[in-house]
């Protein structure tokens, strides 16, 4: 992982780079998170609800000592449950010093991007506000929509 670089800069990506992400199903949909982000990702777990959260937090969960808040993006996007259980995952993340959880439907792999493979947000957003996604990146045949979970929490907790 020497070579993957920090690509955490004000105006999104930078020339010439390549970046690895994990990308995981919601819905119907791909999306990728920058993995540089991702402290581990783990089976659903038992999840205690928190009376009176946002509708998109579902809970917490106890992680070896630890307690982490679990969001579903499901209801933060408003996008379809899938229905499958066995493959839900939860991936966990750690920014600064705090932990966040998500559920996904699916954990599909971890990719190497390079730079020209990604369209900027702004480009294919235009006129809505999109401030939580970084741009959608072309992998093959499939289109990944690469999220910045930083912006999403920071707005929504």
């Amino acid at each position: 992982m020497e070579d993957v670089f920090n690509i955490r800069v004000e105006d999104g990506y930078q020339e010439d780079e390549e970046i690895q992400v994990v990308a995981f199903r919601l819905g119907n949909e791909e999306y990728a998170v920058d993995i540089l982000y991702v402290q581990e990702i783990i089976r659903l777990l038992n999840i205690t609800r928190v009376p009176r959260s946002a509708q998109h937090i579902e809970g917490v969960v106890n992680l070896r000592g630890s307690i982490i808040p679990i969001a579903n993006l499901h209801s933060r996007f408003d996008l379809q449950f899938s229905e499958n259980q066995d493959d839900k995952r939860i991936i966990v993340f750690k920014f600064d010093e705090v932990q966040v959880g998500i559920i996904v439907d699916e954990v599909s792999e971890v990719l190497r991007i390079h730079q020209n493979d990604i369209e900027a947000a702004d480009k294919v957003y235009g006129t809505l506000e999109a401030d939580h996604i970084k741009g959608i990146a072309k992998v093959g045949e499939r289109l990944l929509i690469l999220l910045d979970l930083a912006k999403i929490f920071e707005a929504g907790w």
